[in-house]
């Protein structure tokens, strides 16, 4: 049952298409483990559409619909069955980024037993995968932006509360935290920052600008 849901500004944002990639690949995962944010995101969807619907029409440049339809049928590929994919970890938006389910991530350490693997996402915030062991805890930090942590398996806790699979944290310059996995099977996350960590240890700060924190 997830507990921990997105903002209203969170789904606003990715209905009118204004967040970061990174931010916008969190949601698009997220939605697709979440009825209830789905529904909320298609409510924005339909407000987005009605105040289109309002709007003054912008007449078309003339052959704008020609040279629409000849770049149609001269780059769309032949149909093809669409398949379902396999049940896995991933759901299916953050397994286009990964190029599968969890088997086919590049994991990186970064010490501890964590490991990380940074996904490509066009600029103004980053996405990351992490794997997080059992027991373990990510060094204690502060934030100096907004930090979304969306939970594919497993489960953590911190001064907050307990965050489970499909559920989202929101993070934020006001939150100081040291999120520890629990024990049982490995905590693998989806976070997005952005802006960097604030992390209070030395070590972690040292190592902070290799490991693209």
């Amino acid at each position: 049952m997830i507990r921990h849901h997105l903002s209203d500004a969170l789904l606003t944002g990715y209905s009118a298409g204004t967040l970061p990639e990174a931010f916008s690949l969190l949601v698009a995962t997220h939605v697709s483990l979440c009825d209830e944010c789905r529904a909320r995101l298609a409510a924005q969807d339909a407000v987005g559409g009605a105040l289109l619907d309002r709007q003054e029409a912008v007449p078309m440049a003339e052959g704008a619909l020609t040279a629409t339809l000849a770049r149609i049928t001269g780059t769309a590929p032949e149909a093809r069955p669409v398949s379902r994919p396999a049940p896995g970890l991933f759901p299916e938006p953050l397994r286009a980024y990964v190029g599968g389910d969890a088997e086919a991530v590049r994991w990186r350490p970064v010490g501890g037993g964590v490991r990380q693997a940074i996904l490509p996402t066009a600029s103004g915030a980053s996405a990351r995968l992490l794997y997080i062991p059992g027991g373990t805890a990510v060094p204690d930090h502060g934030h100096r932006g907004t930090e979304l942590t969306l939970v594919l398996q497993g489960a953590f806790r911190d001064e907050t509360d307990r965050f489970a699979r499909g559920d989202v944290e929101t993070a934020d310059e006001a939150l100081e935290h040291t999120p520890i996995a629990e024990a049982g099977d490995p905590c693998i996350c989806l976070a997005v920052t952005d802006a960097p960590l604030r992390f209070n240890g030395l070590i972690p700060r040292l190592l902070q600008p290799f490991l693209k924190i």
